[in-house]
């Protein structure tokens, strides 16, 4: 079983690294913006009132919070989100989706459907993709903000 968890967990990396690649790739030449961008924006889109701490962001993007706030940096210079804060608390910080922004993740979201069933075209069935989907889900069960919802 460790030999087979091994070359599972190995296979999980190459193929995040390739799909990454990718996808970065095109929605760069598509919409100027990296995969992990656009992930940033789909998780603030999908928070209540498009409005979440840089705490939260972080946990869900499995990064810190300063990772976060750099990252936010360009996305507030283009006009895709803006900055608030806590009425009652000044110290925590909210990225939140400006229109502009959410106009752009719903069009990055489609070349995401996109791409992802050209990965899966000619090479699995459908139920094979959903069993996928079902397994690689068990891994992730738990942790906050499936963005497939």
């Amino acid at each position: 079983m460790t030999q087979s968890s091994f070359a599972a967990v190995m296979h999980l990396l190459r193929a995040h690294s390739r799909i990454e690649q990718r996808f970065s790739g095109e929605l760069g030449a598509v919409h100027g913006l990296a995969l992990k961008e656009v992930l940033l924006l789909m998780h603030v889109e999908k928070s209540p009132r498009m409005r979440l701490s840089r705490v939260d962001l972080a946990k869900r993007l499995s990064t810190s919070p300063s990772t976060v706030t750099r990252m936010t940096q360009p996305l507030e210079k283009s006009g895709l989100v803006s900055r608030d804060t806590d009425p009652r608390d000044a110290r925590l910080g909210y990225v939140v989706l400006t229109e502009r922004g959410a106009e752009l993740v719903g069009h990055a979201r489609s070349t995401l459907e996109r791409l992802s069933a050209e990965m899966f075209r000619d090479r699995w069935t459908k139920p094979e993709i959903a069993s996928l989907a079902g397994l690689l889900g068990r891994l992730t069960t738990g942790e906050p903000g499936d963005l497939t919802k």
